[in-house]
């Protein structure tokens, strides 16, 4: 087998720098301050950006020299949680190019490949697709192949990766890491060390029982699973069946014309994920958290499956002109739980130029629910009534709202135009088109209705929906457009 590891010497450090590049700062051109990533006491510096190498800063140099080195330094502190969280978004696109994942937190991935090979047309082929989707994502990794999952993963943390199926050139590079390289406990590495072993190659190249007889029984388990020679299972990665990206902001975000920047980016990966999936979604939930107060939770809504980035940054556009932020944003978290099976186009044109008219009416109730409310719109509904007049009310708009048939043999006889009371028929009409149908009922309220309508035409030419009450004559009831 064939295997890639992609290990990412500064994920948590790319994360807050592409969110800044997205955020208010890029609107103030202010998104090339050096930056670190400091550990969770705040006394070392983790990571450093270029921007902060450039002034002399480097990974372990205590925070206090690099604040002396660069006084406008800006640092976030280390989360592990956070960046396993971060891990597995990256595991959530990978996973679009390989099927056979292992998550390695808190900074390594691990991609079975050569059932791919024959797919993308070889190694080189799904080498370049990696860094092309790591481009795009603005993320550093150091990939390396190899013919066990441990020996691509001890290559690529070290900076060794090579892009190769040639198996005496893998060998030859395995053999040149340094046994700091390895992952030996300090012990072992001490006792190697002192044996005068400096290179993996030439621990490799000791006898089965020597190597048995000078190291434990964890240590040679180790040497054998970067040989090849004992088994090394991996534990495949399956994407969860939810969709969350969180955005954390070095620098707190005071008007939400600045989170519309990393939100675009976040819903783009969404409509790639949708599409990846054929899934829509109607529901999406944005958590903004602040400083000093509780969070604020926007739910967005849309009235029919959707899945388009431009759709939903629109409904949040306009859902921020609503409510306002009530105090800076330090991060924001969007989430999807709710997952809808891609409905079928109705269109009939194979270019797609036939416009989609339900597709236009959800986007229009969508952006009209979000202005107004919720609970703002209001649609006809029938009511069981023989009366005209009676027979509709209004009621809320469902979640998943359709749009109104346009099919003539779903339109009752009706007319679109029914007048607020009847009144009274002033001519003779001209011609008769249909009639009589009687309606008789309201005996149960006290206005008993006894009447026998009809569709005829006026003299002035105009279409009218007329009607013979048993007792007091004739009425115009309603007009035919």
């Amino acid at each position: 087998m064939l295997w890639v590891y992609l290990h990412f010497p500064h994920l948590l450090l790319d994360q807050i720098r592409r969110s800044r590049k997205s955020g208010e700062e890029s609107a103030r051109e202010n998104s090339e301050e050096a930056l670190v990533v400091v550990e969770a006491t705040g006394q070392r510096v983790l990571q450093a950006c270029p921007e902060a190498q450039d002034q002399g800063v480097q990974a372990g140099m205590p925070l206090k020299t690099a604040i002396s080195l660069a006084p406008a330094l800006a640092f976030a502190r280390a989360d592990t949680s956070r960046e396993q969280q971060i891990l597995a978004e990256q595991a959530r696109w990978l996973y679009r190019y390989a099927a056979n994942i292992t998550l390695y937190p808190p900074d390594g991935l691990l991609a079975e490949v050569g059932s791919l090979q024959k797919l993308y047309g070889g190694l080189t082929a799904v080498w370049q697709t990696f860094e092309q989707a790591l481009s795009q994502r603005q993320l550093t990794a150091w990939m390396a192949s190899g013919q066990t999952p441990l020996a691509a993963r001890l290559c690529a943390r070290a900076g060794q990766g090579q892009c190769t199926t040639d198996r005496d050139q893998m060998a030859q590079q395995l053999s040149r890491l340094p046994l700091t390289a390895v992952e030996l406990d300090s012990r072992t590495l001490t006792r190697l060390q002192r044996l005068g072993l400096d290179r993996l190659g030439e621990v490799m190249q000791l006898p089965a029982r020597e190597l048995a007889h000078r190291l434990s029984p964890d240590t040679l388990a180790h040497i054998q699973k970067i040989q090849g020679t004992r088994p090394d299972p991996q534990q495949p990665w399956r994407p969860p069946h939810h969709f969350r990206q969180q955005v954390d902001f070095v620098q707190d975000i005071e008007h939400s014309e600045g989170l519309l920047f990393p939100l675009h980016r976040i819903l783009g990966e969404l409509e790639e994920d949708l599409c990846w999936r054929q899934q829509d979604t109607d529901s999406l939930l944005l958590v903004l958290n602040h400083r000093h107060h509780t969070p604020t939770r926007l739910r967005i809504r849309t009235s029919g499956p959707e899945h388009r980035a431009d759709a939903f940054l629109d409904l949040l556009r306009l859902r921020f002109e609503q409510h306002p932020l009530k105090a800076p944003v330090t991060s924001l978290v969007l989430s999807v739980r709710r997952f809808l099976g891609r409905e079928a186009s109705n269109g009939n044109d194979l270019l797609g130029e036939t416009p989609d008219l339900n597709e236009a009416w959800h986007t229009l109730i969508s952006r009209l629910q979000a202005r107004l409310g919720e609970d703002a719109l209001q649609q006809l509904s029938p009511r069981a009534d023989h009366r005209p007049e009676r027979a509709w009310t209004t009621a809320s708009l469902p979640h998943r709202a359709r749009a109104i048939s346009t099919e003539a043999s779903d339109l009752p006889h009706r007319p679109l135009w029914l007048l607020k009371s009847p009144s009274p028929l002033q001519e003779t009409p001209c011609v008769w088109f249909s009639g009589p149908e009687r309606i008789s009922g309201g005996w149960w309220d006290g206005q008993r209705v006894h009447r026998d309508y009809y569709i005829a035409q006026l003299a002035s030419g105009q279409l009218a929906w007329v009607f013979r009450d048993v007792r007091d004559g004739w009425f115009v009831h309603g007009w035919f457009g």
